[in-house]
C-alpha cells in the first residue's frame, strides 16, 4: 500500500481512506478483473432498463376491458387502442374478459408486471363494485395507478312515444300523485343506471317500482311493450327507436347538457336539484410501472383525444372525450366510491 503521511490519521476521514486503500491491496488481479466485468454488467443493465423506460413501448401492449365487446366500453377502448398504435409505433390490443365487478379483468392485470404493457380499463361500474361487493378481492385504488380518463357520458331517461309523457317533470308529477304504480326499467341490480334510478328516487322525493333486466335489449323491449313507463340507460343503447320516434328522451343525468344531445334538458332542468350522474372510462396501469410510462401514455392521450377526428367517433357513441392529468380520474374515482357507497346502502341493496 502506498505510504500516506502519519499526520493527521486521526481524521476519520484519512482514516477510511486507509482502511479502503489496505482492502483494495488485498484483492488479487484476477478478482479485480471479475469485479470489473460485474461492474460494466450492472452498468450495462441500468442504462437498458433506463432504455426500455424511454423507448417504450417496443412490442405490443395489452388493454383488457372487463366487458363484453360490443358495448360502450368496449367501442372507446377499442377506438383508442387503434388511435394509441398510430401514435406509438407499437401495436395495442384490447382483450375483453367481463365478469362480475370486474375481477377477472383486474386479476389479469395484476398477474402481469408493472411495465406498462398490460392496462387496464376501470370505469364509474369500479367504483361502484367497491361497495356492492361484499369482499372485492383488489383494491382499484391501492393496485391501480391511473394513467388518464378517455372519456365521459351521461345516461338517458327514455319513456314510450305512447306514454303521454312529454317531460321528466310530466313523469314526476305522475309518480307523485301514484306512488309506486309506475315502474322504471334498467339493466341489473347494482348497475350504474341501476343506481342511477334508485339516486333519482331519493331524490326527486317519488316512489315507482323499480325493475331490473338481464340486459338493455330486455330493458327496451319491456319498455315498447309498455311494460315499464321509463328506462333509464346510454343515449346510444336507445337511440335507433328515438330517432324512429317509438321512444321520446325526456332529458339527460348530467349536472349540464351532454355534448351529444345539446337540445335534451337535465334532470336538474327538469326540477330535481343537485341530481348528477355521469360514467367514465379510464386507462389505468398496474401500482408500481414506472411514472416514465404513465407520462407518456398521459402525453399520447391527450392528443388522441384532442384530435377532432377521435371526438366526433366517440360523440357518436355520446361519449365526450376528455383526457386529463392523473390526479384527476384517481379523485374522481375516489369520490364515485364514496358516493354509491352512500346510493347503496340508502337504498339497503344487499352485497353480493
Amino acid at each position: 500500500m502506498a505510504a500516506l503521511p502519519r499526520d493527521g490519521l486521526n481524521d476519520p476521514f484519512r482514516q477510511s481512506i486507509v482502511r479502503a486503500m489496505r482492502t483494495f491491496d488485498c484483492i488479487k488481479p484476477r478478482h479485480l478483473l471479475a469485479l470489473a466485468v460485474l461492474a460494466t454488467i450492472a452498468a450495462i443493465g441500468a442504462s437498458y432498463s433506463a432504455f426500455a423506460q424511454t423507448n417504450y413501448p417496443n412490442r405490443p401492449v395489452r388493454v383488457v376491458v372487463p366487458f363484453a365487446p360490443g358495448g360502450v366500453a368496449d367501442s372507446t377502448a377499442r377506438i383508442v387502442a387503434e388511435k394509441l398504435a398510430e401514435k406509438l409505433g407499437q401495436r395495442f390490443y384490447v382483450e375483453n374478459q367481463p365478469g362480475a365487478g370486474g375481477i377477472t379483468a383486474a386479476r389479469t392485470a395484476l398477474g402481469a408486471a408493472a411495465d406498462g404493457y398490460t392496462l387496464i380499463l376501470l370505469t364509474n361500474g369500479t367504483a361502484v363494485s367497491v361497495s356492492l361487493f361484499e369482499k372485492l378481492p383488489f383494491d382499484p385504488v391501492k393496485d391501480f395507478t391511473a394513467v388518464s380518463s378517455l372519456g365521459f357520458f351521461d345516461f338517458a331517461f327514455v319513456t314510450n312515444a305512447a306514454s303521454g309523457f312529454k317531460t321528466l317533470a310530466e313523469f314526476i308529477a305522475a309518480a307523485r300523485a301514484k306512488p309506486g304504480a309506475l315502474n322504471v326499467g334498467t339493466i341489473n341490480v347494482g348497475s350504474t343506471q341501476n343506481l342511477s334510478a334508485e339516486l333519482f328516487k331519493t331524490s326527486a322525493n317519488i316512489d315507482f317500482t323499480l325493475v331490473p333486466f338481464r340486459g338493455n335489449h330486455e330493458a327496451e323491449v319491456a319498455l315498447l311493450q309498455g311494460n315499464v313507463s321509463l328506462v333509464i340507460d346510454s343515449y346510444s343503447v336507445l337511440q335507433g327507436n328515438i330517432v324512429d320516434g317509438k321512444l321520446v328522451a325526456l332529458a339527460s343525468s348530467g349536472a349540464v347538457r351532454s355534448e351529444s344531445t345539446p337540445t335534451l334538458a337535465t334532470v336538474q332542468e327538469s326540477g330535481v336539484a343537485g341530481y348528477d350522474v355521469v360514467s367514465w372510462n379510464a386507462l389505468f396501469a398496474r401500482t408500481g410501472t414506472p411514472a416514465e410510462i404513465i407520462n407518456t401514455l398521459n402525453a399520447a392521450l391527450r392528443d388522441i383525444l384532442g384530435d377532432t377526428e377521435t371526438k366526433k367517433k366517440l360523440l357518436a357513441l355520446g361519449i365526450e372525450a376528455r383526457a386529463g392529468p392523473p390526479e384527476a380520474i384517481e379523485d374522481r374515482l375516489k369520490s364515485d366510491i364514496d358516493k354509491w357507497r352512500a346510493v347503496i346502502e340508502k337504498a339497503k341493496i344487499p352485497r353480493q
